[in-house]
């Protein structure tokens, strides 16, 4: 998958992921050439998952049937929402409300729906059970 998943001025991009594994029909995906993030567009999927250097689920990233970013589950330290800690993470979402805006994206606490939705994806999380 090159550059956000498309073609460059009608020319082939370079790959800058590379698909290493797969979850529950989703692929991981580990970034190549110190690309770190998941693609803010999909090229045919409509979820992708970027694992911890240690195998623990780290982010996935859902999008819409045209394949732009609409929701991220994160497991990382969130300040925003976690009284300003920066050191413990926390599972939480990010809802991309924009096409195309990577800014405006607020998050929030994982809701009991969502974690029952998407808890098979959470690999080494530890078990979320504070609504």
């Amino acid at each position: 998958m090159g550059g956000r998943g498309t073609f460059a001025i009608g020319n082939n991009v370079d790959y800058t992921y590379e698909t290493i594994d797969n979850i529950e029909g989703v692929k991981v995906l580990s970034g190549k050439n110190g690309k770190h993030s998941l693609p803010e567009e999909s090229h045919s999927s409509t979820a992708y998952i970027k694992l911890k250097p240690d195998g623990t689920f780290h982010e996935m990233r859902i999008y819409d049937e045209n394949h732009y970013l609409i929701k991220e589950i994160a497991y990382h330290p969130e300040p925003a929402i976690n009284n300003g800690d920066r050191k413990h993470n926390i599972l939480h979402v990010h809802d991309y409300l924009e096409r195309d805006n990577f800014k405006i994206r607020p998050a929030h606490l994982i809701t009991k729906e969502e974690y029952e939705k998407y808890k098979k994806f959470f690999k080494g999380v530890p078990k979320h059970e504070k609504w």
